[in-house]
């Protein structure tokens, strides 16, 4: 989906991890990437904060060129990554309209375009959740 606000064309993509959602706003810009209004450089874990650049770094160059706003809620912090990373790809492909970005992503993870679909199982009758039951007694 894409709007014409004030003239600059913005292009809002989601993207999805367990409980997490994220909706990233692509604009024409000077390279600033925002996760829920902070910095993606300072992002508090480390091992995350690489997760998060590699939308980024993979296309090099042309990430100078536009802007990515990310507001991510629900989940824990790893989804919040995963869901912030999909939205920010799929943004940057169609707000760019380049098939061989989408190809490199792909080529490189293809979690970086595809929401992941995994969601926990609902808890059972006679269990303490999904799959653990009450154990059985002969005796």
């Amino acid at each position: 989906m894409s709007e014409k606000v004030s003239g600059t064309v913005i292009v809002i993509t989601t993207g999805k991890r367990k409980t997490a959602t994220a909706r990233a706003y692509t604009r024409k810009g000077t390279g600033r990437f925002l996760i829920n209004g902070t910095p993606i450089e300072l992002y508090p874990v480390a091992l995350l904060r690489e997760k998060l650049l590699e939308p980024i770094t993979l296309i090099g160059e042309k990430a100078s060129g536009i802007d990515v706003e990310v507001e991510v809620s629900g989940g824990g912090m790893t989804g919040q990554v995963d869901a912030s990373r999909t939205a920010m790809a799929k943004g940057i492909v169609k707000f760019l309209n380049d098939q061989t970005i989408e190809d490199i992503y792909r080529q490189y993870d293809r979690t970086i375009m595809v929401n992941d679909i995994r969601r926990k199982l609902p808890k059972k009758p006679m269990g303490r959740g999904a799959r653990a039951k009450r154990q059985k007694s002969y005796r």
